[in-house]
């Protein structure tokens, strides 16, 4: 029986020009090369698995091979490439820093560093996961670090540059690694895949580069673990199941059903994905990165930033089309606000259960603006005054439809009419049995465009002046402070809901505050709450105004913890005799 060798050792970049992902660095490597200019310390820093010690040990072979290329690379012929492919080199010197920290350890690699090279031009040390040294050892290399011989060449290299002192990395030149594209670990996975005769879906190593964030060597471990679980063919179903991945499916599925707001169909969709062993957090953040691979679809020059295949990206251009951009944008918002909330929440499934449903009437919202009726306005010429009336007719609706307040008012010019006697003049009285249909004047069309505009979508320019009771008024009130307690803002709702509001003339509405600790946080409101009630009761002219105004019989109402504490203490004089005696604070 053969040993196994797995990919991560039997790919592993032998030219620099093999190394993936970091073509800028091995470009600089092979230019200083060249052209004499190497450095005497070099710094490798970056996330792992993504060729940081391969980079260091192509940079070791290549400097001391004796028929370097053209191409800068090394020809893996001569003694000296045959010596380090072999683990036999006497003048490459791998050290781990984790096992080897001390300032003993330090100081027998610098009693090695004083003895020339054999059989090569450069002495080379790859010191290995550097940010493990200790203090004192770092400070024991300071000095051969900076002015080592000329045939010394340190390579460090870490996962955690901000472990290593300021002093080591002033004295090398540093090389910052970045993660691996998607698309480049996909290319190299075919590429292998290839050459092991296994036959694999381009959706299958998408879902592995996805999965293996940025580290080429977690790709090649997983790429072996679907070869042994699935043999020499690699599919989509296959991978998403051993890798455990939610399918891109479902994400499709229950975006559609939020957007035809369907909600008992997304929560048996959300009942089967957790039946499967899936966490609610991870499809809610994953709904999220789909909501937003979405918003990327709707523009052409964001669309090189979805890193999917082919296929998944056709389906993404689909949906992304069937609602607009700020539709997803608060689609992604109340998952954004789920993810945020939900290791909080002492019922995870129903935090997540809530968003969908929130979704789902979102969009049902959205889609019952969209189908509103439309009012067709025709312009007829009064014969007897030549003045322009309109006359407003109602689409004959089906029997379960009522009146719909806020369908779009549509204006069509008749054919044959002169704009000049669209000018506006008084109104004038149609005579009595000349038409059953209902005339009024341009005027009065206006009004009457106002009156079925929606209220709680209109700008507060285009609202009417309704008449509004104080119950009205009051129901308006308490609706808005339920808005705040269902956000968390408790201290707000209290000080909203604890007295009513006072209509007075011209519309005008007084609230009085019985403490002046939450003033700053109502004013802050105000606007936001004036709007409300001017929306919901359909008049632009209400006016709100705020007062402070203790009700000394009922005595002082604690807000801050300062107040509770002093208001606890009346009760229980005992608390500032436990407050001086353990000096705490409030």
């Amino acid at each position: 029986m053969n040993n196994f060798i797995v990919s991560a050792r039997k790919y592993r970049p032998d030219t620099f020009d093999t190394v993936v992902g970091q073509h800028n660095i091995t470009h600089t490597l092979k230019n200083a090369i060249r052209n004499n200019h190497l450095a005497q310390a070099f710094l490798f820093t970056g996330p792992r698995g993504v060729g940081k010690t391969t980079t260091a040990r192509l940079l070791a072979k290549t400097i001391n091979c004796t028929n370097v290329s053209k191409q800068t690379e090394a020809c893996n012929q001569c003694e000296s490439c045959t010596s380090f492919n072999e683990g036999t080199s006497l003048n490459i010197f791998e050290l781990d820093a984790a096992s080897n920290n001390s300032v003993d350890d330090i100081r027998v690699l610098v009693e090695q560093v004083r003895y020339p090279p054999q059989g090569g031009r450069f002495k080379v040390y790859i010191i290995d996961e550097v940010h493990m040294l200790s203090t004192n050892a770092f400070n024991a290399f300071l000095k051969t670090l900076e002015e080592p011989p000329s045939y010394a060449i340190f390579i460090l290299a870490t996962t955690e540059k901000h472990k290593i002192i300021p002093t080591i990395l002033s004295r090398c030149q540093i090389f910052d690694f970045s993660r691996i594209t998607i698309d480049d670990i996909a290319k190299q996975l075919a590429m292998i895949a290839s050459k092991e005769n296994v036959e694999a879906e381009e959706d299958a190593l998408h879902i592995i580069a996805q999965k293996a964030d940025g580290a080429m060597r977690d790709a090649l471990s997983m790429f072996d673990q679907q070869v042994s679980f699935a043999g020499n063919k690699l599919t989509y179903k296959s991978v998403i199941e051993n890798l455990n991945v939610l399918d891109y499916d479902y994400y499709f599925k229950v975006t559609n059903e939020i957007l035809n707001g369907n909600i008992s169909e997304a929560l048996l969709t959300f009942n089967e994905i957790l039946n499967h062993g899936f966490d609610g957090h991870n499809f809610i953040t994953g709904l999220s990165s789909h909501f937003r691979d979405l918003l990327v679809c709707q523009d052409v020059v964001t669309l090189k930033l979805l890193e999917v295949s082919a296929n998944v990206k056709e389906k993404y251009k689909v949906q992304s089309k069937q609602a607009p951009a700020l539709h997803f944008l608060e689609l992604l918002d109340i998952s954004n606000k789920c993810d945020m909330s939900y290791r909080a929440a002492k019922h995870q499934r129903l935090q997540v259960e809530l968003a969908l449903m929130k979704m789902c009437s979102l969009s049902a919202t959205g889609d019952k603006k969209k189908s509103e009726p439309v009012i067709a306005v025709k312009i007829p010429v009064n014969p007897v005054a030549k003045q322009p009336v309109i006359a407003v007719e109602k689409p004959e609706l089906a029997p379960p439809q009522k009146d719909i307040i806020g369908s779009v008012v549509k204006e069509q010019e008749p054919p044959g009419l002169n704009k000049e006697e669209l000018k506006p003049a008084a109104p004038v009285a149609p005579k009595t049995g000349s038409s059953s249909r209902r005339t009024i004047s341009i005027t009065d069309g206006l009004k009457q465009k106002s009156a079925v505009a929606d209220p709680a979508g209109a700008p507060e320019s285009t609202m009417g002046e309704r008449e509004f009771s104080a119950g009205e008024l009051h129901l308006a009130w308490n609706d808005f402070a339920g808005t705040l307690q269902a956000d968390g803002r408790f201290t707000l709702h209290t000080a909203l809901t604890k007295r009513k509001p006072e209509l007075n003339d011209n519309y005008n509405v007084h609230f009085s505050l019985d403490n002046g600790a939450v003033e700053k946080d109502v004013n802050e409101i105000k606007q936001e709450l004036l709007t409300y009630i001017r929306k919901r009761l359909n008049n632009g002219k209400i006016a709100l105004t705020t007062t402070i105004d203790r009700d000394l019989s009922k005595g002082k109402t604690p807000y801050t913890p300062k107040e509770k504490f002093e208001h606890m203490a009346v009760k229980n004089p005992a608390l500032l005799h436990l407050k001086k005696q353990m000096d705490l604070e409030i």
